[in-house]
């Protein structure tokens, strides 16, 4: 089997779709995208896949390690994600071809069901409890949401008791038989950090998500030891390398996103580092369904797998996206928890008439850039 071609999808609401194709007609999906950049990273993929073209699908460790080292300049979110999103097509190929799941090549399955945890939103407190009661009565077992907007250095009393009535107001709502979970976006200095989550313990947040900037990932030491919260970081690193340097500073949960962590390939690697560290894996995903099925195929064969981000039906300014899956109900949740998908590859069908469809708007996605009220720049 050689692979002959592929192409690529930009596709709302801010996805980027990679399809490659083999001599022998079996195609696998990949989902290579870095949100906001998606332009880049399709630059990226191109680039990669001329040397692939031809060769064997199936070798795909000596690909990764050419793909990521081959090139003498390394590493970064452009290129892990590109690598991440052919390794994800990769092994699709891999799998259709044999004819089994991909968790079955990683050694096989350690659980029957993946538990998942989505977002709820609002500015005001009735606004979270309110999106968070609907998301447990649909069926969540765990939810997750960011307390604040843009915060200083170092936030005002003000500013940390509306953070903790938030929290305490989703609590409230969801009684203590749902899971929450923080995400600080790395709003929080590690200052910030230290006086706000002690704040929040009483309500027992799940973990508190990238409490500090990756670039202050040395201070996770010092953030951790001032609360009991567990915390949980990683969205924001690409490689083993980078989660060597944080998975013993006393982090609860480590993060690493299937489309932007070097894919399938790198992420089971570093969930094994991060079980030498009594940590636990939540891979993050607010992306599309292919990212969301190679997520659900290493949670499946990860021992230390905690709890499964997704986003899809969440939207971006304002409405739904499709699924852009010949059979949605691969995704379907009973009691908080999606089975783990027996489909051969990464057990989805794409439905490539919307893929197409959708290809010919595209987009132009961007986060949005925040100020402070004194016009500095603030993080989103």
């Amino acid at each position: 089997m050689k692979i002959i071609g592929f192409e690529t999808f930009l596709v709302a609401p801010r996805w980027m779709f990679l399809r490659i194709d083999t001599d022998e007609g079996v195609s696998g999906w990949g989902e290579p995208i870095v949100e906001g950049r998606a332009e880049t990273v399709r630059a990226c993929v191109t680039t990669l896949l001329e040397r692939l073209t031809g060769t064997d699908p199936g070798t795909i460790e000596d690909h990764w390690q050419t793909m990521s080292k081959g090139g003498f300049y390394r590493g970064g979110p452009v290129l892990s994600s590109a690598v991440a999103g052919i390794d994800q097509a990769l092994w699709d190929i891999k799998g259709k071809a044999l004819g089994v799941p991909v968790y079955d090549l990683l050694g096989g399955p350690v659980r029957d069901r993946v538990r998942m945890y989505t977002w709820i939103h609002g500015d005001s407190a009735a606004e979270l409890a309110d999106d968070a009661a609907a998301k447990a009565a649909a069926g969540y077992t765990a939810v997750k949401f960011t307390p604040s907007r843009q915060l200083p250095h170092l936030p005002s009393a003000d500013a940390v008791r509306g953070i903790a009535e938030r929290v305490a107001a989703v609590r409230e709502a969801v009684g203590h038989a749902v899971d929450i979970a923080i995400d600080c976006h790395g709003r929080f200095s590690t200052a910030a950090s230290r006086r706000i989550l002690p704040v929040l313990e009483p309500y027992l947040p799940l973990f508190a998500e990238e409490p500090v900037l990756p670039e202050y990932a040395r201070d996770l030491g010092r953030v951790a030891a001032g609360t009991t919260i567990p915390i949980a970081t990683g969205e924001r690193l690409f490689s083993r390398w980078d989660f060597r340097d944080v998975l013993g500073t006393g982090i609860a949960v480590a993060q690493p996103d299937l489309s932007h962590a070097g894919g399938i390939s790198e992420v089971r690697r570093i969930a094994a580092m991060a079980e030498a560290h009594d940590v636990a894996v939540a891979p993050h995903c607010p992306l599309g369904p292919i990212t969301l099925a190679a997520s659900l195929h290493v949670d499946v064969a990860t021992p230390n797998f905690l709890i499964q981000e997704q986003s899809l039906g969440e939207g971006y300014a304002g409405g739904g996206p499709p699924e852009y899956l010949l059979d949605p109900a691969v995704f379907a949740m009973t009691d908080g928890h999606i089975p783990r998908p027996t489909g051969p590859g990464l057990g989805i069908e794409v439905d490539e008439t919307a893929v197409r469809r959708a290809a010919e708007l595209g987009h132009a996605w961007r986060n949005e850039v925040w100020r402070h009220r004194d016009g500095a720049f603030a993080e989103w």
